[in-house]
């Protein structure tokens, strides 16, 4: 009877979450600005459950005076901050990490509710949240200078790292947590400050995290966070003057445009869209390449910058692969990512990105590609109101269709046949993109050849995982400027320093 009781409690908690959240109705309409969280001046913003079209809570609007504030005490606050031991910056990172894991289950229930991702998914992503802070923290103590002999004995020159200063992160909708931990835990670990622009349409996942630093005793004005449109909110913080780093995550297209409309120079990272290529090749153990590109085609709905948008398979494998691809595909569960924590695939995020992903599927079906799974949304009342569509793979494409050349950002993948590797890599490498890319083979010489030669930013090999918190990671071409990850995300948040010093040893015997 006892154990039967946990369960309807822990079922009746579920419900309650879904219909509401305390902590979200808390966040609702604010920011964080000064260590406090405060009420916009407008908050006029709907954010929307993309399972069901419900409004969940209001976002705000910064104004400009609201933007000016945050950067203020983002200013006012560096000099401390910076001026920090390392070490005791470390503390606060570790404590921020151990608090959002202390809390997964609020804190998933509010990215589900407003992003769509499947609850066990929302919950993965804070535990990785997690990680990148405690990662950073051990980082932070490990800033290395570096002394280099000149051409006389009597100067010495010293290399130093510092801060750069404020900090604008400018962070997408697919992953509201750990792309904004990306960016807080290197500028934080670094000793910068910084002011945090999140998608609008996910704001309280970024709201979250800053309610877990205020109850980690960050120090006031360090992690500010202000929402918004990005044509202005966020192009107020990219022309700031005081903003001397603009940390960004989104299309290509948006990262150009900050590019080119910062109006003093700023450093600048940029991790940009993607249109990532598999290849399959007759070595290939063929049911791990299946499992491997289900994954990363489907997974968050195909909403990732390194999804799988294309697969290329040595013909001998090709009919093998589109069968077993299909069929695992059509395997996949869609649901309301509340209802069923564990699905597959929950709802897409928006409209627009449904509306681009059947645009996709409609350009390649018109220009000769086979259908072999999916191709709609899932039938039923339940999924009547919410942006689902069925996991999609197309057949016999060719590079005249969009989903071969152009970033789909949803979940549907094109496959077409090679017959020689260099045939792979000239296909791979015909795109603007240069984020990431993907082998499945078991000769050695075919993954050398393949991989020096795909012009992408990061190449996995048998696995889907390009990208791992303690190696640096990033883009080529139109795919991104600058890394995250690793030592090297953190120094991109640090400046250089040349102290060269000439010592008097005359009176020296």
């Amino acid at each position: 009877m006892g154990l039967l009781t946990n369960v309807v409690t822990i079922f009746a908690n579920d419900c309650l979450f879904a219909m509401k959240n305390p902590m979200m109705e808390h966040l609702d309409g604010k920011f964080l600005i000064d260590g406090r969280l405060v009420a916009a001046v407008r908050a006029d913003i709907p954010v929307h459950n993309p399972a069901t079209g419900d409004i969940v809570g209001t976002s705000g609007h910064a104004t400009l005076g609201e933007v000016n504030a945050a950067v203020r005490v983002a200013k006012h606050s560096f000099e401390s901050w910076a001026g920090r031991p390392a070490k005791e910056r470390a503390v606060y990172l570790h404590r921020l990490g151990d608090l959002i894991r202390q809390d997964l289950h609020e804190l998933a229930h509010i990215m589900t509710r407003e992003q769509g991702k499947p609850l066990n998914e929302a919950r993965d992503e804070f535990v990785k949240l997690a990680e990148i802070c405690q990662f950073y923290a051990e980082e932070a103590t490990r800033v290395r200078g570096e002394t280099i002999l000149n051409d006389s004995t009597n100067h010495e020159s010293v290399l130093v790292r510092e801060p750069i200063g404020i900090v604008a992160a400018i962070t997408p909708w697919n992953y509201p947590a750990e792309l904004v931990g990306w960016k807080l835990g290197g500028a934080l670990a670094a000793g910068c400050t910084i002011v945090i622009k999140p998608a609008e349409i996910t704001p309280f996942t970024a709201l979250a995290i800053g309610a877990k630093c205020i109850e980690a005793e960050i120090p006031d004005g360090v992690v500010n966070i202000v929402c918004g449109l990005g044509e202005t909110v966020g192009q107020a913080l990219v022309e700031h003057q005081d903003i001397r780093k603009v940390a960004f995550t989104g299309s290509s297209a948006t990262g150009l445009h900050i590019q080119r409309s910062a109006t003093n120079i700023k450093h600048m990272s940029l991790e940009l869209g993607g249109n990532c290529p598999l290849i399959v090749t007759e070595s290939a153990d063929l049911p791990a390449a299946v499992a491997g590109a289900v994954r990363r085609a489907f997974r968050n709905c195909g909403q990732i910058c390194i999804s799988v948008n294309r697969i290329y398979v040595a013909r001998p494998l090709y009919e093998a692969f589109i069968e077993r691809f299909s069929q695992a595909a059509e395997n996949l569960t869609v649901a309301n990512g509340l209802e069923n924590p564990n699905a597959d695939l929950g709802a897409m995020v928006s409209t627009e990105t449904l509306s681009k992903t059947v645009d996709h599927l409609h350009d390649a079906m018109t220009k000769g590609a086979r259908l072999t799974a999916g191709g709609s949304p899932p039938k039923g009342p339940n999924f009547a109101q919410g942006h689902f569509f069925r996991p999609t793979s197309l057949a016999d494409c060719t590079h005249d269709m969009k989903i071969m050349t152009e970033e789909t950002f949803g979940p549907i993948a094109g496959v077409a046949p090679f017959d020689h590797l260099s045939e792979a890599v000239a296909l791979a490498n015909d795109t603007r993109y240069g984020l990431a890319a993907y082998i499945y083979a078991s000769k050695a010489d075919e993954i050398h050849y393949l991989s020096r030669r795909l012009n992408c930013g990061n190449v996995a090999v048998n696995n889907i995982d390009p990208g791992i918190i303690n190696v640096p990671y990033g883009g080529r071409k139109d795919s991104g400027i600058g890394c995250e990850h690793g030592r090297e995300g953190m120094l991109e948040y640090m400046s250089v320093k040349h102290i060269r010093t000439r010592y008097d040893l005359s009176g020296i015997s």
